[in-house]
């Protein structure tokens, strides 16, 4: 067996790029079933709720995720007027009439909102797959036909007071509301065997309701701190320019983004080559955001696999880790999102699955190697340039006061062995087949070994 040949990571403290933000996920759907999950759970001998909570978003319990997306529901399943094929997709309202709530409705996934909070979350997004029914042409939360605008002009006003009641109405009870998201993937369809709330949008109505709600957001002073979030488009090749220029073309909206928020989904279509070639795509909406709006920064608020069946394993872990250090290292973006936290489905997408009939949890590789970025990156951090001949590894580097943090994943099925240049003290911690965000011990200095399939979270703390 032939020794291994040591590849050099550079580290370039020097070259600054953008400062990041946060990590996320989304509480749709579980929250409003497993937030009323109280009965204990064996291991840990706390309610199950709590520890799902804990799991997530406790620093020193859990994994320390920072942001949290709740779904305000458009109340399908207050009416049960859509017939989603997963039962559990169904959300509800607290709109009653014009200006008018039940505050005790959703309860469960207001519960593990205020859960999340008590954790460590510090950023909350409300974000709105479709407006209240009341508000929607057809009077239900989803499309009866395709490419369908659901929401008429006259009720873009009223669309924005709610949003805004809901939201001042969880910061008088001490919650961090930071941003709204009235608009989810706008360009797909979402009738009823889409299998969820949605409504659909053209580039031009997402600008107009945008505006109204950027000029609702000016009569409303205790809102001075939050911001609006979108126009979240659903995959990374198609209409990100479209809607990223409707929303940038109006002044009153830029004063109220901070951000252009998008969705990395890259989903599988023909095979022709460069309809199928990610980061090419990745650079070119860059390159254009560069040239047009080099001020704007990017945030990737929601991805998963797609792809049916559960994985447990590392396998879809390493495809996330890979998405996202492309995510930051190409796209530049300032805050990741997972989709949902928590799964009930035969579907690779939560980090946690819950078994509905027996409630209980299991945790997946992809939660811990999501950890082995939340943990260690914080609010504030600066992302760094890093550079490794071995186009087999995927590498990150971040800096924040005395310490830096290098992310490196082995996506192949073989150990490398890794030099970073430092005489520092260092930590290392790995999620392979064998660890689960575990601590491994090294040296100070020299050589690294990376195990095979493996996420690899390197802590450089400064001496002085």
């Amino acid at each position: 067996m032939s020794e291994l040949v040591s590849i050099t990571i550079e580290i370039s403290p020097e070259k600054k790029r953008q400062t990041f933000d946060s990590f996320g996920v989304s509480g749709a759907w579980w929250a409003q079933f497993v937030g009323g999950w109280e009965h204990i759970d064996a291991q840990s001998k706390k309610p199950c709720r709590e520890r799902i909570a804990e799991l997530l978003f406790s620093e020193n319990n859990g994994i320390g995720i920072t942001c949290y997306r709740y779904n305000l529901g458009g109340g399908s399943k207050n009416s049960g007027s859509c017939s989603f094929s997963a039962g559990n997709r169904g959300a509800e309202s607290f709109a009653l009439s014009d200006r008018k709530y039940d505050w005790s409705r959703d309860k469960n996934a207001v519960w593990m909102m205020k859960e999340a909070v008590k954790n460590g979350v510090d950023e909350i997004v409300l974000f709105s797959n479709s407006p209240p029914e009341m508000l929607t042409k057809n009077k239900k939360a989803c499309l009866d036909k395709p490419w369908f605008t659901n929401l008429s002009k006259k009720n873009y006003l009223p669309f924005a007071r709610y949003c805004f009641d809901v939201a001042e109405h969880f910061i008088s009870q001490g919650l961090p509301i930071c941003y709204i998201s009235p608009v989810n993937e706008p360009l797909w369809v979402w009738t009823e065997k889409h299998g969820q709330e949605g409504c659909h949008y053209k580039p031009h109505a997402v600008a107009r309701l945008f505006n109204v709600f950027a000029r609702e957001l000016e009569n409303r002073p205790r809102l001075d701190s939050v911001k609006l979030s979108g126009a979240e488009n659903g995959d990374i090749r198609w209409f990100n320019r479209s809607y990223t220029q409707a929303l940038m073309k109006n002044e009153r909206v830029r004063q109220r983004i901070d951000a252009i928020d998008f969705h990395s989904y890259f989903l599988p279509i023909v095979p022709i080559g460069f309809l199928n070639d990610r980061i090419a795509f990745m650079r070119r909406f860059k390159k254009w955001m560069d040239s047009k709006y080099p001020d704007m920064p990017l945030k990737m608020s929601e991805w998963t696999h797609m792809r049916g069946g559960r994985d447990y394993g590392m396998d879809s872990a390493l495809i996330q880790a890979t998405v996202m250090t492309e995510d930051i290292d190409i796209l530049g973006v300032i805050s990741w999102q997972h989709w949902i936290a928590v799964s009930e489905s035969d579907f690779c997408d939560g980090l946690i699955y819950i078994n509905e009939d027996e409630k209980t949890f299991e945790l997946t590789k992809r939660y811990y190697a999501f950890g082995n970025f939340t943990k260690f990156i914080t609010k504030g951090s600066c992302v760094i340039g890093t550079s490794c001949a071995d186009k087999e590894l995927k590498t990150l580097a971040f800096k924040k006061n005395n310490e830096t943090v290098v992310i490196i994943v082995n996506i192949h099925n073989k150990e490398k062995l890794c030099n970073i240049q430092s005489d520092q003290d260092r930590c290392m911690y790995v999620t392979d087949e064998e660890h689960d965000l575990e601590q491994v011990e090294i040296k100070h200095s020299g050589d690294i070994r990376i195990s095979p399939k493996s996420v690899n979270t390197i802590v450089i703390r400064d001496k002085y």
